[in-house]
């Protein structure tokens, strides 16, 4: 294997040299994956399919190196390896990093979730704080590899699988945990028997740490490219009329209201969402709406609201959630006295 080992010192030679081109290839190949995606649905397969593969050999890379000391004499270099994970991380994130930017609703807790994996990003392009700061804090480096883990599935499944949000975010959260205890089993350490009993008790933590926070994870293959709260809907063309921010009461209860959204998706959509009206923060009616199919522009549906309360006015919002409780955005509008 002289030839092999040869042309893995030129590799890291030319890394050593030129150390800024990785980053930028991670960050270039991250945005082209995305716009493939949005254009080519039947290409986004195949990325979300390299994406996975990559991550199965993070997982393995120990037994697959191994292997190759075993069958072959050959062991590769631990820079290669840490060169390689690197890769994996860059390229995971800035894969999924405009879908969440897509479909994140800022002005609520999502923000917290999208910005970590802008803070991820931004660190697995600098390579002083990638391998001299994060790689050598274990538990930081556990929760960034989960959580970059956690967002590549989130993104990659539902494009694979055709699944719901609901259905692909209960699968990401097993995986990740799944995949990350091994990393968590040797971050431990386990020498004393009461370790081998925190172990399951941590990885049940992060379970359910994963599903209390699901409002605060952007659904990452849905968004809504289009809404509107209007007095009137043309059915026929399935369209709103002109959008109110503010009403007056009287105005609301002759005519009612339209809440209109319009929801896009890579893969196509399958999946039921409410539109959850609130009243001054206090819950007042809930509407389910089953959408099919994709288009585009997006799957447009409305729910046309005509009973409210005795006293209408003050502050109305209504949230767009899916099924698994994750927020794809926010409609608001005052209503006056």
């Amino acid at each position: 294997m002289p030839f092999l080992k040869n042309l893995l010192l030129r590799l890291h030679g030319l890394i050593q040299r030129y150390p800024w081109v990785m980053p930028v290839y991670g960050f270039i190949s991250g945005l082209a994956g995305f716009f493939l995606v949005e254009r080519q649905a039947e290409f986004a397969k195949v990325i979300a399919i390299l994406l996975l593969v990559s991550w199965l050999w993070l997982m393995l890379e120990n037994l697959f190196n191994q292997g190759l000391e075993r069958w072959f004499g050959l062991q590769l270099p631990p820079w290669l390896l840490r060169f390689a994970t690197q890769m994996v991380h860059q390229q995971s994130l800035f894969f999924v990093l405009p879908f969440f930017a897509l479909t994140t609703s800022w002005d609520s807790g999502q923000l917290v979730f999208t910005g970590l994996l802008g803070l991820c990003a931004l660190l697995a392009i600098i390579d002083p704080l990638y391998f001299n700061w994060l790689a050598p804090r274990r538990w930081l480096y556990l929760a960034f590899h989960s959580l970059t883990l956690f967002a590549a599935l989130l993104t990659a499944l539902p494009i694979i699988l055709h699944q719901t949000t609901a259905q692909s975010y209960q699968l990401a959260l097993g995986c990740a945990v799944l995949l990350s205890f091994p990393s968590l089993l040797g971050t431990l350490r386990i020498r004393h028997w009461w370790r081998w009993l925190a172990l399951p008790g941590l990885s049940l933590a992060l379970l359910g740490a994963g599903w209390l926070a699901r409002p605060w994870v952007p659904p990452a293959t849905l968004w809504l490219s289009e809404v509107a709260v209007s007095s009137q809907m043309n059915a026929g063309q399935r369209t709103p009329g002109q959008t109110r921010e503010q009403l007056s009461s009287a105005q609301l209860k002759a005519q009612g209201l339209y809440a209109y959204t319009a929801i896009s998706a890579p893969r196509g959509l399958a999946e039921r969402i409410y539109h959850v009206w609130r009243h001054n923060g206090k819950v007042v009616d809930r509407i389910a709406l089953d959408i099919n199919g994709g288009r585009k522009e997006g799957y447009r549906a409305w729910t046309n609201k005509r009973n409210f309360p005795a006293d209408p006015s003050g502050k109305w919002r209504v949230d767009v959630v899916t099924d698994g409780g994750q927020m794809l955005g926010v409609l608001r509008f005052r209503v006056d006295p």
